[in-house]
């Protein structure tokens, strides 16, 4: 069946299918054997991930699953799922939504055979991570043209590039972080998920990313450096908060090793705590759904962490999911 209507597919990470320890290693084998995850020889990768990684993480994932695991589910996915619904009734006459996750379920594949049999002159991909990294929108997207490539009739393919600089975008999380009262707090934390130092220095044609003044923001060559684009974003949120310079700060979480982008936000937190701060706010504006690395990883981990050298409260702004703010900006992008 032909149509006249587009496909919008909204593309995330993924998340297991239940937060026990099997299927919790299998979401992290796919995970992190994907080569623009971990860069480096693939059976190296492969024995490191499966006879290393997965063998002693997966019972401590599974620990922090279960922590994030509601009656929905995972909230990446029901959040996703909300999501959709609000994006379909704005866009009912012209477009027809749909999500897939790029590690295990709905998958990548599934999804984009449904799109095939309807037809559709034009696909739009969109990879809902407002900066860009090889890591996710790249390997979002390179799966997916890997798949589409095989079709017999490829229909006009529209990808949605980062976005970090959508004036709705930014209001979305404005919005969110306007519910608390700023005053109450030391500091504002923007903790963005973490990259290796090597990705951000992939993306340039000369030089190293050590090499530019990327903690101030996007200039010059450095408009798809990771760690521009976020320092860029904890700007442009502020420029609408009009917080001193000096109770924010932006830092980086969720690391593998020591060679990953810093500041590191579990070490900044410890030593505000030392310092004798009391009272953080954080948000993760790398992230448009709540999932592990921000309801666990932040509401709870990083919360003990700030109590236990001296804090005594740290708030997590919750993420945008399907907040109405965040749809008007999905809208906005896709027309």
């Amino acid at each position: 069946m032909n149509t006249s209507k587009k496909a919008l597919l909204m593309l995330n990470l993924g998340t297991p299918d239940s937060p026990g320890v099997i299927d919790v290693g299998k979401y992290l084998s796919e995970f992190l054997t994907d080569s623009r995850m971990i860069n480096i020889p693939s059976l190296l990768r492969y024995l490191l991930v499966n006879l290393i990684i997965v063998p002693t993480r997966s019972f401590s994932s599974s620990k922090g699953y279960k922590e994030l695991w509601t009656k929905r589910g995972s909230p990446l996915k029901f959040h996703m799922e909300d999501l959709v619904k609000k994006v379909s009734k704005k866009l009912y006459k012209s477009h027809e939504v749909f999500y897939a996750m790029r590690y295990k379920n709905p998958s990548i594949n599934s999804v984009l055979k449904k799109i095939e049999k309807k037809g559709f002159n034009e696909i739009i991909l969109f990879p809902i991570f407002p900066q860009y990294s090889s890591a996710t929108t790249g390997s979002f997207l390179e799966k997916t043209f890997k798949e589409i490539s095989s079709w017999t009739v490829i229909p006009k393919i529209t990808t949605i590039d980062q976005f970090y600089d959508n004036p709705k975008f930014i209001n979305a999380f404005v919005e969110n972080i306007k519910k608390f009262d700023l005053k109450k707090y030391d500091k504002v934390i923007f903790s963005y998920h973490g990259l290796p130092v090597s990705q951000l220095n992939d993306v340039y044609e000369e030089g190293l990313c050590s090499d530019r003044d990327c903690e101030k923001g996007v200039h010059g060559d450095n408009h798809y450096c990771y760690k521009a684009t976020c320092f860029e974003t904890t700007k442009l949120i502020n420029k609408k908060l009009k917080l001193p310079n000096k109770k924010i700060v932006t830092s980086f979480q969720s690391r593998l090793d020591s060679g990953w982008v810093k500041p590191f936000s579990d070490k900044v937190i410890k030593d505000l705590a030392e310092s004798g701060a009391k009272s953080l706010l954080v948000v993760s504006p790398s992230f448009t759904i709540d999932c592990l690395e921000t309801v666990v990883e932040i509401g709870s981990e990083y919360k003990e962490l700030f109590e236990e050298y001296g804090g005594q409260k740290l708030d997590y702004v919750p993420s945008l999911n399907s907040n109405d703010g965040w749809v008007e900006c999905i809208i906005d992008l896709v027309k």
